[in-house]
């Protein structure tokens, strides 16, 4: 029984950690398509150019959103688990899982701050 609880929380500790760097990724793509557009127009790029950087920089702001509530999710689905499961503290997984949700929680916080 033991076994399928740490995959479990194997597996969701690997969710909170795929979905906390896709989120950071796409600010971080995001960002830097607003300073490339910022450059193309001080540099007089050709209009249709700036366009289509700002239909990019439009579709990775659209995927913060998502990826947030899809965090938000994982990241309550890993506490649960955490909290109703305090006999696999003494494992090797629980602290990594523990260690992911501070780590998440940061990204979750980032986000409320900016609503």
């Amino acid at each position: 029984m033991s076994d399928a609880r740490l995959r479990i929380l194997r597996i969701k500790t690997g969710i909170v950690k795929r979905l906390t760097k896709e989120k950071i990724i796409y600010e971080s793509e995001a960002n830097q398509q607003k300073e490339r557009i910022k450059q193309y127009k001080e540099q007089g790029k050709d209009e249709h150019l700036i366009k289509k950087q700002e239909e990019v920089l439009q579709e990775s702001l659209m995927m913060i959103p998502d990826c947030q509530r899809r965090l938000f999710k994982a990241h309550e689905e890993l506490k649960k688990i955490i909290d109703s499961e305090q006999d696999l503290k003494e494992t090797d997984v629980y602290p990594e899982a523990e260690k992911m949700l501070r780590e998440s929680e940061s990204q979750l916080i980032k986000e409320l701050l900016h609503m």
